[in-house]
């Protein structure tokens, strides 16, 4: 990791990455409550941690990544995504955009307003998606 992405990540963290890291994981441990929402959960716990430490970090279509269709991109991956838009998605994105918006205000603050632009949209369909780190 360069030493620009740690600085990065740091201020990310203190000025509000840690509040939404926690809200997806406050989703997870929602979603482990039933077994159904185990695999929800599980997606949550990795986007959380994208969501701590989002700089050298991207997501991708697992489908793209791996070259064949799984549970969670074919079928029943949309249906996953529909019925997580409604119970968490929506408001995942809506912390994202007003800290996005806050960011926005500086500009200092118009990286990490992207970033929270890129976690809201990913807050919206996350099922069939894994993070890697970015390619240099």
């Amino acid at each position: 990791m360069s030493l620009l992405r740690l600085l990065f990540n740091i201020a990310w963290f203190v000025l509000g990455g840690f509040v939404m890291g926690l809200a997806w994981w406050l989703a997870g441990l929602l979603c482990f409550i039933s077994i159904i929402g185990i695999p929800f959960g599980r997606a949550c716990f990795v986007i959380g941690e994208l969501a701590f430490w989002p700089f050298g970090q991207e997501h991708v279509n697992r489908r793209v990544l791996h070259g064949h269709e799984d549970l969670g991109t074919g079928p029943l991956g949309f249906v996953g995504n529909l019925v997580w838009f409604f119970l968490f998605g929506i408001w995942l994105a809506i912390g994202h955009l007003v800290h996005a918006l806050g960011c926005f205000i500086t500009i200092i603050g118009i990286p990490f307003g992207i970033q929270h632009l890129k976690l809201a949209l990913l807050s919206l369909t996350p099922i069939g998606r894994t993070v890697v780190p970015v390619r240099d």
